[in-house]
């Protein structure tokens, strides 16, 4: 106190009262700061026992320095110009900001700032109060940012007055429940918090987390065509890794945006641009997209196939398509892929990509997994019982499958159900699975094959591609995207791609699948290459249960034929 009424440098006659005002401020739980405005750099001068305990800095830190520290290097929020006007001016001001604390995390300052004046009325202080409001209504208490409620709350406000347009983008990390099943919780929240900090240097008028990995912004543009090179500015923030406690990821995203002007409906807008990142979901390599009006179509009926999904089970509607897999030496039927499909009411037949991730969000994922399970082990026992050579039979599962039940008691109950052999399965996963998650899953897929169920890695080479999970984890087949099999006769660096595949999976005594065989030169190729089965339309479509057990009867005939191009006309389907 004494330091502080020395720095002043005011009549004892203004300092008593000023005194007496800062020894109740000491008595209250907001944080108050003090900066002289007459000294160069507007250092603080005084703080209280709360300001300490709110932001983790002593007294001793922060005496002599401006105030501006506490935004680190967050400076483009818009409440700062707010500030400095009210400083410039000399006059009080209310603003809701991000702060960061000694230990770098941020808070969500409420701060008044009130000028003190002397007898002439020249402005000599000003006082901040500072309130932490990091777990206030309207704000995200992970993040810091504001929540859905209060992105609608602040562009109801921005939409009522601003005269520029408003552009909201709105987008979701991908494969973000990956990292929570690969690395944990801990280092998913800390992803989450590490792009919610980046976002906030944007100059947005609001920055949000709106749902579980999603992210909602708002911008002012004085031209509502600089909006995509806006929305690339946002992405090209994120391009960079992300260095988290025990791991550097780079991140996946996709973006939508809309454009609303004075009087739209806040929440319209944010819907808008939410259809619009659905449909960036749903586009290879999911490039930003703009609002369109058919993406709301597609919302609802989104919204509606995940409401069906629930009785798709139970209605029977859901089946299997069968697509053979080919030894590439012998012409010889060793395998086959079963491609899940809905025969939807309304809709008709739906491919996985429509609708495994509305299972996957929902959690119908697990009745779907068990179904499918069930229906494919006694399909594969039925169609070995007549067969001299039996035939593998893949199955897709989802990694939730692994992390919410128990597999391995799950594969032996249908084991004992159906009478199907384990070495009659594979269990393909996506490579996006093979992050390190470590022993859970690991001791899953040892059990496993110990019962003798084979592991496949799906679209290998698209993914992670960390080679160590090859060493690591029991593994027995891998297949190649096809990707990279597709125009391989044109392309040497293709080649040396797959043909350095092949050559792992034989070091490590892992069979190798080609996906996507459409031409007798793929074919050609790959068995000069050493992989020893494929999987395409050379060979054929993937069939219903029905006409690939015809398929199968005809295999002795197809394999005097063997690589004709006829296999392509032998049955007709969606090839996915």
């Amino acid at each position: 106190m004494l330091r502080w009424l020395r720095l002043t440098k005011r009549s004892d006659e203004l300092a008593a009262p000023v005194a007496a005002s800062l020894l109740a401020f000491d008595n209250i739980s907001d944080a108050v700061l003090v900066a002289d405005m007459r000294l160069r750099g507007h250092p603080i001068v005084h703080v209280n026992p709360a300001f300490e305990a709110i932001t983790g800095y002593a007294a001793s830190e922060v005496i002599g320095k401006n105030c501006r520290y506490l935004q680190g290097s967050d400076r483009l929020q818009p409440e700062i110009r707010e500030m400095r006007s009210a400083l410039a001016e000399g006059r009080a001001c209310s603003v809701t900001l991000r702060n960061y604390r000694r230990d770098g995390t941020m808070f969500r300052n409420a701060l008044r700032l009130t000028p003190y004046r002397d007898y002439s009325g020249a402005v000599t202080h000003f006082v901040g109060v500072i309130r932490d409001v990091t777990h206030a209504s309207g704000i995200d208490r992970l993040t810091g940012l504001l929540d859905r409620y209060g992105l609608l709350d602040r562009l109801g406000s921005i939409l009522e007055s601003s005269s520029s347009a408003i552009l909201v983008v709105k987008l979701d990390i991908l494969r973000f429940h990956d990292v929570n099943n690969g690395f944990g919780y801990n280092v998913g929240d800390a992803l989450l918090r590490s792009v919610a900090a980046r976002l906030a240097t944007l100059p947005a008028v609001a920055t949000s987390r709106v749902g579980t990995n999603s992210f909602a912004l708002a911008f002012e543009l004085d031209s509502a065509g600089k909006a995509a090179v806006l929305v690339d500015d946002v992405l090209g923030l994120l391009q960079p890794r992300f260095l988290l406690p025990g791991a550097s990821l780079g991140a996946q995203f996709a973006v939508g945006y809309s454009i609303g002007f004075t009087g739209t409906d806040p929440l319209q807008l944010v819907r808008q641009a939410g259809a619009a990142l659905q449909r960036s979901k749903a586009m290879p390599g999911h490039p930003p997209q703009p609002y369109a009006a058919a993406d709301e179509r597609d919302a609802h009926n989104r919204i509606r196939l995940a409401s069906d999904l629930q009785t798709a089970v139970s209605n029977q509607e859901l089946l299997f398509h069968y697509q053979p897999q080919i030894d590439l030496a012998s012409g010889d039927v060793v395998g086959a892929e079963a491609l899940l499909r809905w025969n939807h009411g309304a809709f008709g037949l739906q491919s996985p990509t429509r609708f495994i991730p509305v299972a996957e969000e929902t959690g119908t994922i697990l009745e779907i997994g068990a179904w499918g399970l069930r229906t494919l082990a006694a399909y594969a026992a039925q169609v070995n019982r007549v067969r001299g050579t039996p035939i593998r039979f893949a199955f897709n599962v989802s990694v939730i499958e692994f992390t919410r039940r128990d597999m391995v008691a799950l594969v032996e109950q249908v084991l004992g159900e159906t009478g199907c052999r384990a070495e009659w399965l594979t269990l393909e996963l996506t490579e996006s699975l093979m992050v390190p998650e470590p022993e859970e899953i690991r001791r899953a897929f040892g059990k496993l094959r110990s019962l003798g169920v084979e592991i496949s890695i799906d679209d290998f080479g698209t993914g992670f591609s960390n080679l160590r999970y090859l060493e690591n984890f029991p593994i027995s087949e891998i297949k190649i995207d096809r990707s990279f099999v597709h125009d391989l006769a044109h392309s040497a660096a293709k080649r040396v791609i797959v043909e350095s595949i092949v050559k792992l999976g034989a070091a490590l005594g892992i069979r190798v699948v080609a996906e996507g065989i459409e031409t007798g030169a793929e074919r050609d190729i790959m068995r000069a290459l050493g992989c020893s089965v494929g999987q395409g339309y050379l060979f054929a479509r993937p069939m219903d249960a029905t006409a690939f057990q015809g398929f199968l009867d005809r295999e002795p005939t197809m394999q005097e034929g063997w690589g004709a191009r006829r296999f392509l006309t032998m049955i007709d389907g969606d090839g996915t």
